[in-house]
């Protein structure tokens, strides 16, 4: 049922570029053991979504769009939620990131690596990321990417009579707009996967 509710098909249209194949390097250090095929899901921002309907509809666009809205928050386990699980990127391989509980949400990559897996020589560390080192810079990040003067050229100062941004607001129009957030490690900032590329430094 999951599965169903998460892929537009099922409301009657047909769905391309849902997933794509990369081809990683096995190890960057030595490039001598080749490459490997890697097939990683799309943002549904790059979706190919046919115009009109080519099969029966098993679920109406309305409920699948209300769905997704209740699918916003992540609980994998009881009492773990991710609020921004599907939204960060990985800055050293471009993987979409785990969700890690670490006594608190958190976030992680391995660079298509398992546990099982012997490190080698060189290795890239694995990359970690608190939820709570995130959070209170996303009203910042939202600022940045709501607000702009007429030219289009920097964001504007909020009017003191505006209503404050929350982390809650920045994360929903993530979610409403597609807009993933690339985490660099070394540099410690997120990156908006816009034009603009907005920045914000998390410390």
């Amino acid at each position: 049922m999951r599965a169903i509710l998460a892929n537009p098909r099922y409301t009657g249209r047909q769905v391309w570029n849902r997933q794509r194949t990369d081809h990683d390097l096995i190890d960057a250090a030595n490039t001598t053991l080749g490459h490997r095929d890697v097939t990683r899901w799309n943002t549904p921002a790059d979706w190919v979504v046919s115009a009109q309907p080519t099969h029966p509809a098993l679920v109406s666009e309305a409920d699948f769009i209300a769905v997704q809205h209740l699918r916003t928050t992540r609980e994998t386990a009881p009492g773990r939620i991710y609020l921004l699980a599907g939204l960060l990127c990985c800055g050293v391989c471009g993987r979409r990131t785990e969700s890690h509980w670490a006594r608190r949400p958190a976030y992680r990559c391995r660079h298509g690596h398992t546990s099982a897996t012997r490190p080698m020589p060189g290795r890239t560390p694995n990359a970690y990321l608190r939820e709570d080192q995130v959070l209170p810079h996303l009203s910042a990040l939202l600022l940045r990417l709501t607000h702009h003067d007429p030219d289009g050229a920097e964001p504007m100062a909020l009017r003191a009579s505006a209503a404050p941004l929350s982390s809650a607001d920045a994360v929903a129009y993530l979610r409403s707009e597609a807009i993933s957030l690339t985490y660099d490690p070394a540099a410690r900032y997120l990156t908006a996967d816009t034009p603009r590329a907005e920045r914000v430094t998390i410390g």
